[in-house]
């Protein structure tokens, strides 16, 4: 009879222990899937709303500017010196280190124009961008083509527009082609129309006047991604809207360290139930450990015996702390989480891990065990027969 064989059946003669320990391995490894599961999860989905906040970095052109304010009255400034940005220049933005963390770029060049002789602001956008920029935007009619415009739910309210209205700015002949709705902000207050077309009536051909940048930070420092686009833009002047990418930035780390600080007590637990458990069935089995080194068997061979008990338990907690942690998720998406259809799907590498995880506890819990049983004296444990 091998080692192996001698441990299955010891498992298999003694259910209850066996049980025990399989069941608080495979709660502890089930709640550590299920707290990193949720945890990653909910990251994600935190992560793809906070980016419905849009642009958070800002890229204007350079000016040495002097404020006139005194005793909280502000009198405006004075600019001097200013330079300009080109769209040509705004593809070595696509060319820094971490040019990977921009889910969006969109140039934005700006005038003022006069529809139906009352002043408006123009904003000629690059539509496309716009999407991932500007998520809140909903239209009444349709994106704008090439001679189109898109006009705030303000401006058309003070200018009169509705969809299909066509009008006359400076020369050129254009037509309103959607509504915003209400936002809120300042979009409601201007005129939007595609970049080359603003660039053409404003004649600003090649120029822009500012950039939003929506970058997906939450795998670098947004201070890098300003020095490095200051860098590749040295006229222009960026600024990161700090206040939505540091609260980004925070509510991540929370949630990973939320779990992972669950997880570490979950595995300490499930490690000392598996060291009690352990060193009680090797003081139960006094005698019959007793018997095997009278018959020859060495300490290398008991400790074997133990060990191989662990690992065949903690293989089988695994697996099944895996399946109830994924199980454990899907009933937080439903009960706690305010999309209870978010997918989760299988992964195999986590499923390793818990695996692994499992062994490792498993059999570092075992050592002490292993060794009591190892060097038991034989002629104590016989003499208890």
């Amino acid at each position: 009879m091998t080692l192996k064989q001698i441990a299955i059946r010891n498992l298999l003669r003694r259910k209850g222990k066996a049980a025990l320990i399989l069941c608080g391995l495979a709660l502890g490894i089930g709640t550590v899937i299920s707290v990193i599961t949720y945890a990653d999860a909910v990251t994600g989905d935190i992560k793809h709303k906070l980016e419905k906040y849009g642009a958070n970095i800002l890229v204007v052109p350079r000016t040495e500017s002097l404020s006139l304010n005194y005793g909280g009255i502000n009198m405006g400034g004075i600019s001097f010196e200013m330079q300009e940005l080109y769209e040509a220049d705004l593809a070595r933005v696509h060319q820094i280190k971490n040019a990977r963390n921009i889910a969006a770029m969109g140039p934005v060049v700006l005038g003022a124009v006069k529809v139906n002789d009352r002043p408006v602001m123009l904003a000629g956008v690059d539509f496309e961008e716009a999407r991932i920029l500007k998520p809140w935007w909903q239209v009444n009619g349709r994106p704008p083509a090439a001679d189109g415009l898109l006009a705030g739910a303000e401006a058309a309210r003070v200018l009169e527009l509705q969809a299909g209205a066509r009008i006359n700015i400076q020369g050129h002949p254009m037509t309103i082609q959607g509504v915003l709705k209400p936002t809120g902000s300042q979009d409601d207050q201007l005129l939007f129309a595609s970049l080359p077309a603003a660039q053409r009536v404003l004649d600003k051909p090649g120029r822009v006047s500012m950039v939003e940048v929506a970058a997906l930070c939450t795998a670098c420092p947004i201070e890098d991604m300003v020095r490095q686009i200051s860098e590749a833009l040295p006229g222009a002047k960026v600024m990161a809207i700090q206040q939505v990418v540091q609260g980004r930035m925070e509510t991540l780390m929370q949630f990973k360290k939320f779990s992972f600080g669950v997880s570490v007590i979950v595995i300490l637990i499930g490690s000392l139930v598996v060291l009690v458990t352990m060193t009680g069935s090797v003081r139960e089995r006094k005698e019959e450990i007793g018997v095997f080194r009278a018959i020859g068997f060495r300490k290398q061979h008991v400790m074997r015996i133990i060990l191989i008990e662990a690992t065949l338990i903690s293989m089988c907690a695994g697996l099944i702390g895996y399946v109830a942690g994924m199980g454990a998720t899907k009933l937080a998406f439903y009960f706690f989480s305010g999309n209870p259809s978010m997918a989760l799907p299988w992964n195999l590498p986590l499923a390793a891990a818990a695996m692994g995880l499992a062994l490792a506890v498993g059999l570092a819990a075992s050592i002490y065990p292993a060794l009591a049983a190892a060097h038991m004296d034989p002629n104590d444990a016989l003499r208890a027969l």
